[in-house]
């Protein structure tokens, strides 16, 4: 007998139910000493200042961000190739080598990856103190295990018969692979490159919320005084950026696709990316030109076994273990949940526009803020994380579902409306059920990324593992902060694993 199945269109809806008890949460944890500052606050949005000295504070806090966001991205493009060519198998098979170096490199990239890159700028803060170059780093090195995992999976899982007909024939293997995979693997790092350069644009102004400079920290000091108007001057610039960007990078998308030209255009790409990142290097040491004197090595304790063993004990790791998996769960739901509720609620392009220009403004506001803002009118608590994350990445999703949606047809929808559906079930079984599998695959791989994102407001609103590594990076307890990175990665590392099997279950759907 045939188990019942859920159809994939009511398993997208499904997560929305996270909502239900974030929202009671953030109900009832309301107060009326808010509403006056959310007042200022919407205020200062439709009125930013446009003083001198808070545009020239922005401005330059604006060409850290970008300088620095440029430089990680083009070393995190290079080493990111380099690093999944080096742990592909296909790679050593072409020379006749044995893949056991790959599969232990694959093992090692494991642990830069499932490590936020917040997380890597506070270590690296600590060890080197602040310098702009912390924040490159600290971007470039779980990027470049990133770009590497897609690059491998790609090389791994092209077709590799034309590729085998050319080592047969005597060609040099190199020239084989370039020969050989370079089309397929050009469109793969054109798209996802330009996808990662909004992502280190993102991280980027969530270092600077931390105090590693460029326009997050310009963002981060004028929310704490509560001066909205100059809040949202820097708001709105990062706004307009992103924006520009996300249009650009859809023009290339558009026009860059690899065919008969395709080791050209690869060529061309690559050129970009070292071209961009030489300009954010002497960007970077125009604008800061006084914290280039060189990084100072200030170091660290080492723990002992007996330390290890002792903050094993003394840390609460049940509590921060669920508080984590529990932020990720109703962040996830949310993300995930929200969009296709959102659009299902009034299908009509108008207020599709509407959910379109709301989930850019979640997009472009960075968790922490988004914490912060929320905070102003509530207490902190799980919910407020949740809320602030899931907002966030809702972003992201809502973009992304449009965007398939209207690569459609719509003779589906056409056909059910002309048949006597209403407006809303021709839309949900005409066009949303088309996309749903592929919406959930990448939904999978969004809650991988959720995980990670944990850290950043468990920092601020005292919870889960992100909290405990603040607190033992605040009192240099290095015995705790190993402990704790430690659970992290095996938590995030689990989580991906988890990810690819529904991400693969939802594909062959």
């Amino acid at each position: 007998m045939n188990r019942l199945k859920p159809a994939a269109p009511l398993l997208t809806l499904l997560p929305a139910m996270a909502l239900v008890p974030v929202l009671i949460v953030t109900w009832t944890g309301l107060h009326g000493g808010g509403l006056s500052i959310w007042q200022q606050c919407l205020s200062g949005a439709l009125h930013p200042s446009m003083d001198a000295d808070v545009l020239h504070a922005v401005w330059h806090g604006l060409g850290v961000t970008m300088a620095t966001a440029l430089l990680s991205w083009s070393l995190s493009l290079l080493f990111g190739v380099l690093l999944g060519s080096a742990c592909s198998d296909v790679v050593w098979r072409s020379w006749t080598l044995s893949s056991w170096p790959a599969r232990g490199l694959r093992g090692v990239l494991a642990i830069p990856r499932a490590v936020h890159e917040l997380v890597w700028g506070l270590l690296l803060l600590q060890v080197f103190g602040l310098h702009p170059y912390v924040a490159v780093a600290a971007i470039a090195i779980p990027y470049s295990a990133l770009v590497a995992r897609i690059w491998r999976d790609h090389l791994d899982s092209a077709d590799h018969r034309p590729l085998n007909a050319l080592i047969s024939a005597g060609v040099h293997p190199l020239s084989a692979l370039m020969t050989a995979l370079n089309p397929g693997m050009g469109t793969v790092l054109m798209s996802y490159g330009g996808y990662r350069l909004e992502c280190a644009l993102r991280s980027a102004t969530l270092l600077g919320v931390f105090g590693l400079g460029g326009l997050g920290t310009e963002l981060q000091l004028t929310l704490q005084s509560l001066q909205f108007r100059e809040l949202w001057t820097g708001l709105w610039v990062l706004a307009a950026v992103m924006l520009i960007l996300e249009q650009l990078l859809r023009f290339w998308r558009e026009r860059s696709g690899v065919g008969v030209h395709g080791q050209r255009r690869i060529l061309l790409f690559g050129l970009l990316a070292v071209v961009l990142g030489v300009i954010g290097t002497f960007w970077l040491r125009l604008i800061v030109p006084d914290q280039f004197s060189g990084l100072s090595w200030i170091g660290m304790e080492v723990p002992s076994w007996t330390q290890l063993n002792a903050a094993a004990i003394e840390l609460p790791w049940l509590r921060m273990i669920l508080e984590t998996l529990g932020l990720t769960v109703l962040a996830a739901g949310i993300a995930i949940g929200l969009p296709p509720l959102a659009l299902l609620l009034w299908p009509s392009p108008r207020w599709h526009q509407c959910c379109s220009m709301f989930w850019a403004c979640m997009r472009w506001i960075p968790p922490p803020l988004m914490v912060l803002l929320l905070l102003l009118s509530n207490r902190p608590s799980l919910a407020i994380g949740a809320l602030a994350i899931g907002l966030h990445n809702s972003g992201v999703m809502g973009r992304l579902l449009l965007e398939g949606l209207q690569q459609q047809s719509g003779q589906r929808q056409v056909a059910l409306r002309a048949m006597g559906s209403s407006e809303r079930m021709s839309w949900f079984y005409g066009l949303l059920s088309p996309q749903s599998p592929s919406y959930l695959a990448y939904g999978a791989y969004r809650s991988d990324v959720i995980l990670r994102e944990t850290v950043v407001v468990g920092v601020i609103g005292g919870s889960g593992l992100g909290w405990q590594l603040l607190e033992s990076l605040s009192s240099f307890h290095w015995a705790a902060v190993v402990l704790v990175l430690c659970c992290y990665c095996a938590l995030t590392i689990s989580g991906e694993s988890l990810s690819d099997r529904c991400r693969s279950l939802w594909l062959q759907s």
